[in-house]
């Protein structure tokens, strides 16, 4: 929304704004309908602001730099999401960035700690430098997230989900509404009233709704699971929301040829259902765009081989061939966004 029309936003949304705060702890002030406020910053590195606001889209814009030193700053939101990456600034120079958060609750997993309320941003990174931020509730197009932990906003470090990611390359004119989970399957997220339920209440016309549900599916039949993903299909397109199906990542589980040639790495489940195919046959049936993560996925591993390919996950630190590191996380985000860009599903206005 143009600048020119927050004298209409402010009737229903608040504006908090806080400037000058990187040198030293500063109060702030806000305002907004419902008499909130904007809590305080506190630290330098990383600097941590608390915006006292109600759940909801906010657009938020930050200033940073313009003093003395260079700077290197990196910005995360809520439950560690990945809003900015590391933004360098050199000295006197000021750098103007823009990202939408979704404040929820809770704000990470749906069936995980509520957090605290309101909007939370931590500036991080080398040497971060804010100046200053603004925060409007705003109304964009959605992308919603329907998936496991490898997708989810994880909670704690190491683990990071490729949906946690996926904020640093949009611009301010979309926003991820992550309601992907931990150990879920196609049958316990389309059920739980907290996961699926819940997303399908939040489509608006035109919002894009992704799909990666495979790896908790060990033990469901094929005819299930294709009811499942056939269900939220024409869930997401009865509510105007535009339904895109994706295949899982891969485990990094190698073959002594140095290829994932095998059901493990690519997702064939123990009931020899393989799952990848299977949303491959649907997204063709249901003419639903597809977004082949396991071929991509695999592509990057083999590319990478056995050793270098552990950065991707958490081999050194868990011996986790499954889930990925923040690196890995990056890069799977960077693919399905390249997919989705590719395929028309996202403009470029929206990436940054």
């Amino acid at each position: 929304m143009r600048r020119a029309g927050t004298a209409l936003l402010a009737a229903c949304a608040a504006v908090v704004t806080l400037t000058s705060v990187a040198a030293a702890p500063a109060p702030g002030r806000g305002r907004d309908g419902g008499g909130g406020g904007l809590g305080p910053c506190t630290g330098t590195a990383p600097v941590v602001c608390h915006l006292d606001v109600a759940p909801g889209t906010y657009r938020v814009r930050v200033r940073l730099g313009g003093g003395p030193q260079a700077g290197s700053t990196s910005v995360t939101a809520e439950a560690r999401r990945t809003m900015l990456a590391e933004t360098p600034n050199a000295a006197g120079e000021t750098v103007r960035r823009a990202f939408t958060v979704d404040v929820r609750d809770p704000e990470g997993e749906p069936t995980g700690a509520t957090g605290s309320p309101g909007l939370d941003l931590t500036f991080g990174g080398a040497a971060p430098r804010l100046a200053s931020l603004e925060a409007v509730r705003v109304r964009t197009p959605q992308l919603l997230l329907a998936g496991d932990s490898t997708v989810c906003d994880q909670a704690s470090a190491p683990y990071t989900g490729w949906g946690q990611q996926l904020p640093q390359y949009l611009s301010d004119r979309i926003s991820v509404s992550n309601y992907a989970d931990s150990g879920e399957s196609s049958q316990s997220f389309r059920d739980n009233p907290a996961l699926f339920p819940a997303l399908r209440a939040r489509i608006r016309p035109g919002d894009l709704v992704l799909v990666q549900l495979a790896h908790n599916d060990k033990q469901t039949d094929r005819d299930t699971y294709r009811a499942n993903l056939r269900a939220m299909v024409e869930d997401v397109r009865a509510e105007g929301g535009r339904p895109v199906l994706v295949t899982p990542i891969v485990r990094r589980w190698f073959n002594a040829d140095g290829t994932l040639d095998n059901g493990t790495a690519l997702l064939v489940n123990g009931l020899g259902v393989d799952l990848p195919a299977e949303i491959r046959a649907l997204s063709g049936e249901l003419r639903t765009p597809l977004v082949d993560l396991t071929a991509l996925t695999r592509a990057r591993v083999e590319e990478l081989g056995p050793e270098g390919s552990k950065a991707l996950y958490l081999y050194d630190e868990k011996r986790d061939n499954t889930h990925t590191s923040a690196r890995g996380a990056s890069e799977y985000a960077a693919l399905v966004l390249g997919e989705l860009r590719g395929q028309g599903l996202v403009p470029d206005r929206a990436v940054r």
